[in-house]
């Protein structure tokens, strides 16, 4: 699993500078209502592009399992992320790939997130990573709003053994903070190394990266 994900690419020379920058793995997006949103043409010569350098992961929000199956294989992926509404079980259906699991914590906290991981344990299979954003209504993510960091600071009590992913608001200012306290297995993020959705800031993009290497650094030595 990946320690930095940088989401939402939309185009090879973002990807090569994310990959350049030491990042783990990019995020592609297959939801059509963002503002990231790829087609599999663009998505296939962006994955193709980086092939072998980092992983791929598809972000899929409320798709179909055939889709993302067809997606996967035409584009290809190595991951797949459920970023929507999805049941539990719906992971066991995608035996074929990594998925990590994306949830937005509202205002019952991390409390609502453990009760979905037994709802998935109970369906059949827990996801390989549980990523964390915040929630902003009518929206699937890349929002630029900030998790409670504090409210995950007990997480390896509830996470049943799955690595924690932290997204929502993270910058190049923040990340360091953000890791220090949390001390999560990854982080993911888009708007915050951003010019304009989906469009990277080179800067901020090697700043995030060394950033979060170094945080990193600190909480595993």
């Amino acid at each position: 699993m990946f320690r930095i994900k940088i989401c939402g690419i939309t185009s090879v020379d973002d990807a090569l500078l994310a990959v350049d920058a030491g990042a783990d793995a990019l995020g592609l997006n297959f939801y059509e209502k963002s503002s990231r949103y790829l087609s599999t043409g663009p998505a296939k010569e962006i994955a193709t592009a980086i092939a072998s350098r980092v992983q791929s992961v598809g972000v899929f929000v409320n798709c179909d399992q055939e889709e993302i199956e067809r997606i996967c294989v035409e584009v290809g992926l190595q991951g797949v992320q459920l970023h929507g509404d999805e049941p539990p079980d719906f992971i066991s259906r995608i035996p074929s790939r990594p998925v990590i699991r994306a949830r937005r914590v509202d205002d019952r906290g991390a409390a609502a997130v453990a009760e979905d991981l037994v709802a998935c344990e109970a369906a059949g299979r827990l996801p390989d990573a549980l990523l964390v954003d915040a929630i902003s209504a009518g929206q699937y993510g890349g929002t630029g709003e900030t998790v409670s960091w504090a409210g995950l600071v007990d997480h390896t009590k509830w996470l049943r053994g799955v690595p924690l992913i932290l997204a929502g608001g993270l910058t190049p200012e923040n990340v360091t903070e953000a890791i220090r306290t949390v001390r999560p297995y990854g982080v993911d993020v888009a708007s915050g190394v951003e010019s304009s959705p989906g469009v990277k800031d080179p800067e901020k993009v090697r700043l995030f990266v060394a950033a979060a290497k170094a945080a990193f650094g600190e909480i595993v030595s």
